[in-house]
């Protein structure tokens, strides 16, 4: 019977409800202890399905926490899978797990960890809960699409220095108001000088006849698709940066609402002088704007 086996010798076990899970592209290879089934270690494959049996497997042999490694972001689906069925999961630094010493050269990974996460040897990486993980999500989304805007707005500027369009050398941002006027118009066909100018914005510090002599060039068509083709681009990026914007909006508001507000004036400082680098502020109400967790 699975229950009279003898327990390994060594370390005391902790928890002998853990598993050790060797995250992998394809499949993950899991471990729990061998005291718990007949076999021990399986295999399953990454699909969605297979994760699901993992994780009936897991809660029918009884097992309450399982340790992984966060290799890549293979791990996320397995981790959140395992996360809704109630199993407490922690991420282990792959580092300090392989500084232990002791292991024995026919154990596998997820024996290993498995073993280590039982004898209560793994330190679990911080990792926030459920809205907190989706903010951050929508957070690093919103900088990817920035970066990728950037890079269409560099494109806009080579397609102009090709046209001979000295605009970058008038105005300080091609991207401000009168840039993107002219650019547009540029785009939808526009041709005079003299028409394109008139769009300067009345902030703009270069005088019209300065801005004119800047937009004096050469149309060719490639150039001019060049163009066309970096400011559709420009502005997709810029469309789900305000998608972006919207869904961290609702992330937000939600936190706010589930956070208990404190019934009573926040204490005054005991010192008079303001602490460098102090966020405790921060903290103390609801966020206001997501924008003050970036």
């Amino acid at each position: 019977m699975p229950g009279n086996r003898t327990k390994p010798t060594g370390l005391p076990i902790i928890n002998e409800f853990a598993a050790g899970i060797d995250i992998g592209s394809r499949f993950h290879v899991v471990a729990v202890g061998s005291d718990l089934c007949d076999e021990p270690v399986q295999t399953f494959q990454a699909f969605t399905s297979d994760l699901l049996r993992m994780a009936d497997w897991l809660t029918e042999v009884g097992i309450k926490t399982v340790a992984m490694e966060s290799t890549g972001v293979y791990w996320v689906a397995a981790y959140e899978v395992l996360e809704l069925h109630g199993i407490n999961v922690i991420l282990a630094n792959a580092r300090e797990a392989r500084a232990v010493p002791g292991r024995k050269s026919d154990v596998n990974d997820a024996q290993w960890l498995q073993r280590l996460h039982a004898c209560g040897l793994l330190c679990a990486s911080f990792r926030p809960g459920r809205e907190i993980a989706a903010l951050r999500s929508y957070l690093r989304s919103r900088e990817r699409y920035l970066d990728y805007a950037a890079s269409h707005i560099q494109h806009m500027q080579k397609a102009l220095t090709y046209m001979n369009f000295q605009l970058h050398h008038v105005i300080s941002d091609i991207t401000g108001v009168t840039g993107m006027q002219i650019i547009r118009a540029i785009v939808a066909g526009e041709r005079n000088p003299d028409e394109l100018a008139e769009m300067r914005d009345v902030r703009c510090k270069a005088t019209t006849e300065t801005v004119r002599a800047a937009l004096v060039g050469n149309y060719q068509p490639e150039h001019v698709f060049a163009l066309k083709q970096a400011l559709a681009l420009y502005d997709f990026y810029q469309q789900c940066v305000a998608e972006c914007d919207m869904q961290i909006e609702q992330v937000v508001a939600a936190l706010n609402c589930s956070r208990q507000i404190p019934a009573t004036p926040l204490p005054k400082a005991r010192h008079r002088t303001k602490q460098p680098n102090d966020v405790t502020s921060m903290f103390a109400r609801p966020c206001t704007s997501w924008r003050v967790l970036i």
